[in-house]
C-alpha cells in the first residue's frame, strides 16, 4: 500500500520561504512520477508541480513559476517543494501526490494527508 508522508507546513510571513517534504512507502519510488498539489479554503484542490521519475523533468503552475522549486531524491524515497518570495495566496493544504506522468495532473492517484502552509501578512 502506498503512503505519502507530507511535513514542513507552517506559518511564515509573506516573502518567506518553507521547505515541503514526503516521504514515499509501498512501492518502488523511483518508478513514479511525484507531485504538489494544493486546497485553499473554499477551493479546489489543483496542481502546484510535478518531477518525473528521474528528476530531470518539472513542470509548474503559472501562479508558482520562478518561485517553486520541485526535486526528488530517490535513494531517500522522498520529494521537496522548496518555496520561496511567498504571498497571502500562497495559504493552503499542500499535499504531496504520486503517479505515471509528472505533467498529467488528472492521472495522479495516490495522495498524502496534507501539511498546512499559512502564509500572513
Amino acid at each position: 500500500q502506498v503512503q505519502l508522508v507530507e511535513s514542513g507546513g507552517g506559518l511564515v510571513q509573506t516573502g518567506g520561504s518553507l521547505r515541503l517534504s514526503c516521504v514515499a512507502s509501498g512501492r518502488t519510488f523511483s518508478n513514479y512520477a511525484m507531485g504538489w498539489f494544493r486546497q485553499a479554503p473554499g477551493k479546489e484542490r489543483e496542481f502546484v508541480a510535478g518531477v518525473a521519475w528521474s528528476g530531470v523533468h518539472t513542470t509548474y503552475a503559472d501562479s508558482v513559476k520562478g518561485r517553486f522549486t520541485i526535486s526528488r531524491d530517490n535513494a531517500k524515497a522522498t520529494v521537496y517543494l522548496q518555496m520561496n518570495s511567498l504571498k497571502l495566496e500562497d495559504t493552503a493544504v499542500y499535499y504531496c501526490a504520486s503517479g505515471p506522468y509528472y505533467s498529467e495532473p488528472l492521472r495522479y492517484n495516490y495522495f498524502g494527508q496534507g501539511t498546512q502552509v499559512t502564509v500572513s501578512s
